[in-house]
C-alpha cells in the first residue's frame, strides 16, 4: 500500500490547482488531507458542511466529490481574491454557498446553527473561537482540523499554539479523537 491517490481528482481540482499557484496561494490543503476529506463527506449523507477558510477552493472540490446531492457546504473566507478562484470553478455547484466574511464576525451571528461536519482551516473555529465552533457540531459530527505537524511557513511561537491546541481538544469529554501524525498533521474528533 502506498499514499498514492488511486482515485478520480475533483473535476475542477486541476484548475483550480493552477489558479492557486498563479494567485501565489501557499497555504492550501494538501491532496491527502483533501482525500481524506472527501471519504470523511461521504459519511454524512444529506449532511450540512461549514469550512472556515475556503482559501482557493482546493479543499472545498474534494468535500464537494464526497458529499451526496441532498448536502450543503457553507464555505467562509475573508479574501476576496483567493474566494473569486473558488467561486470561478465551483460557484455553478448548487450545494455550495460561498461567503466573503469574517469567520470570527459570522460565528458570532450564527452561533445557533448546527453541522454535520466542521473543517475549520483557518484560525477563527481552530485556533480562535474554538468553544464557538464546536458547540455548532451536531452530536456525531466531525470536526476536522489539519497542519498540526510543525509547517515550513509557522511564524515563531506557532508550535506552542498548535501543542496548546492539541492538549484543549484531548481534555475535552464530549470529543473522541484521533491524532494522525499524517500528511500535515490532522485531528478528527467526533461530538460525542
Amino acid at each position: 500500500m502506498t499514499e498514492e491517490i488511486n482515485q478520480h481528482l475533483p473535476a475542477a481540482y486541476n484548475d483550480i490547482d493552477a489558479a492557486t499557484k498563479l494567485a501565489g496561494f501557499t497555504m492550501a490543503s494538501d491532496i491527502l488531507t483533501c482525500s481524506l476529506l472527501r471519504t470523511l463527506a461521504a459519511s454524512k449523507p444529506e449532511g450540512k458542511f461549514l469550512e472556515l477558510g475556503t482559501g482557493s477552493g482546493l479543499s472545498t472540490s474534494w468535500i464537494l466529490d464526497g458529499m451526496d446531492n441532498d448536502s450543503t457546504l457553507l464555505s467562509i473566507d475573508n479574501d476576496p481574491v483567493f474566494l473569486k478562484i473558488a467561486g470561478d470553478h465551483l460557484g455553478h455547484d448548487d450545494r455550495l454557498s460561498l461567503l466573503l466574511a469574517d469567520g470570527g464576525e459570522w460565528m458570532g451571528e450564527n452561533w445557533y446553527q448546527k453541522f454535520d461536519y466542521i473543517f475549520a482551516d483557518t484560525w477563527h473555529g481552530k485556533y480562535l473561537l474554538l468553544n464557538e465552533a464546536l458547540s455548532m457540531l451536531k452530536k456525531g459530527g466531525l470536526y476536522i482540523i489539519d497542519d498540526m505537524l510543525p509547517q515550513p511557513n509557522w511564524p515563531d511561537g506557532h508550535a506552542e499554539k498548535a501543542q496548546h491546541l492539541i492538549a484543549t481538544l484531548e481534555a475535552r469529554e464530549d470529543l473522541l479523537l484521533t491524532k494522525q501524525v499524517w500528511a500535515t498533521g490532522i485531528i478528527v474528533a467526533v461530538k460525542k
